[in-house]
């Protein structure tokens, strides 16, 4: 709300969604590029496996520390610093490469730049949520399902541009479309966002020390900890986001070059599931309220995963994986919004930042052995038995919410305006028998599993 006149000002939450469909967009355009880029100058998908490597495991390093820097700092100012490194270090690659200047060590080097820096401004731009719905004078759960099909839509969008533009002007060209897509983003948030107590610096926060970072540091794990649905939920998509990692920088690009129409059949494929996965978003947003949380959940995460990589490995053609992938997308775009509502509903502000850094190195803890892990698969067993090992470890992961009692309480989880607020949850958190909790907040990514 604006604070003179108490009337809801939607500009900071349309900047904020804008910036980061932008900013997704963008990265699709990395996650299908870089991939493609280094099997076409190398012809290794074991290469191919190392970048991936070395571009998600600062993830995990940067989220494993940086959740209390992010309030000390401002979310506004981290997500602009953020896509301005991020766009900065990206450009770098085609421009080395122009050159003929680009080395495989500066390719890895350049993409763990871009893995550190682009946490910390995704999980800026993701806790304003809460903040920005009450200043546009919208509710959380309409602010979150619309935060997550934008992304979704972004999502599907620039997957299909990459397809289509690599075929036409290359990978390297695309790298650098990726690159101002980040600086885009920087210019909206930097300019959008402005007058939102909550995107600035803490100014009541302990004065700098290593005892209060490692302090702050610590309330957020604990928080973590303390709770079994939210640990269950990060437990599970580690496995899911490691392998997903997999899949989409190693073992569906040599899918797609090996036995499908290359570059624009990769592009084709993720967007299908990025279509999918705003339709999921768009009918749960809906009509979702009206059914149990843990039920739809349950059925969709199961559906969301495996069957790609089955599919994958059995045939050969672009339509049967191009239906599932469909079917997938829209199994998998039901289950952010259920995360983040739970998750939203149950953490309090003053710790959303730094337990959403805790989240984050969970949930991403596996990534960077997922892409390396799918390389070396595919040179020592071939691409279908990489695809159906990786796919077993999948299915195995999402049947979690049937086994362990815990992921039942989330029907008990109030989806209000904010937390500790009327309507939201209690400040405490979500407690594993499904009274009065204690939970975190949520990722950079939240716990993303299906961001194929």
């Amino acid at each position: 709300m604006d604070r003179g006149t108490n009337k809801p000002d939607r500009i900071p939450l349309a900047a904020v969604l804008t910036a980061n469909s932008i900013s997704t967009a963008g990265t699709s355009l990395t996650l299908i590029g870089v991939p493609w880029f280094v099997l076409e100058t190398t012809g290794s998908a074991a290469r191919a496996g190392v970048v991936a490597f070395c571009a998600t495991l600062p993830i995990v390093v940067s989220a494993l520390i940086g959740g209390p820097v992010i309030d000390r700092i401002g979310r506004r100012r981290v997500a602009v610093a953020s896509d301005t490194v991020c766009g900065l270090a990206v450009a770098a690659v085609p421009l080395l490469y122009y050159a003929d200047a680009l080395a495989f060590w500066m390719l890895c080097a350049l993409m763990a730049l871009n893995g550190l820096v682009h946490t910390p401004g995704n999980t800026a731009r993701y806790v304003l949520v809460p903040d920005l719905a009450e200043h546009a004078g919208t509710t959380l759960a309409r602010a979150a399902s619309l935060f997550d099909a934008v992304s979704r839509g972004a999502r599907m969008v620039g997957a299909a541009l990459a397809g289509v533009l690599i075929a036409l002007v290359g990978a390297e060209t695309v790298l650098l479309l990726d690159a101002a897509t980040f600086l885009t983003s920087a210019a909206l948030i930097a300019a959008g966002v402005r007058g939102v107590r909550a995107a600035e610096p803490v100014k009541d926060a302990a004065p700098v020390s290593l005892r209060t970072y490692r302090r702050e540091l610590r309330e957020g794990y604990a928080y973590l900890f303390g709770n079994r649905l939210l640990l269950g939920v990060v437990v599970m998509v580690l496995f899911m986001n490691g392998t997903d990692q997999g899949w989409n920088a190693v073992l569906l690009p040599v899918h797609a070059s090996a036995e499908l129409g290359g570059a624009r059949d990769l592009g084709l494929l993720t967007a299908l599931f990025g279509a999918g996965g705003l339709t999921g978003a768009l009918l749960y947003g809906a009509v979702g309220h009206r059914y149990s949380r843990w039920t739809v959940f349950s059925v969709c995460v199961v559906l969301c995963g495996a069957p790609r990589f089955l599919v994958a490995a059995l045939t050969g053609t672009t339509l049967p994986l191009a239906v599932t992938m469909v079917l997938s997308g829209i199994a998998g775009g039901v289950l952010n919004p259920i995360l983040t509502t739970v998750i939203y509903g149950s953490v309090p502000d003053a710790l959303r930042s730094r337990v959403s850094g805790a989240i984050t190195a969970g949930c991403e803890l596996a990534m960077p052995v997922g892409g390396l892990a799918a390389g070396l698969l595919v040179e020592s067993v071939g691409a279908t038995g990489a695809l159906l090992a990786m796919g077993a470890v999948y299915l195995t992961a999402t049947l979690s919410p049937l086994v362990f009692p815990a992921w039942r309480t989330m029907d008990g989880v109030p989806s209000g305006e904010r937390a500790g607020e009327p309507g939201g949850r209690a400040a405490d958190g979500v407690s594993s028998s499904g009274s009065s909790p204690r939970d975190p907040a949520t990722a950079a990514r939240t716990p993303r599993p299906s961001d194929s």
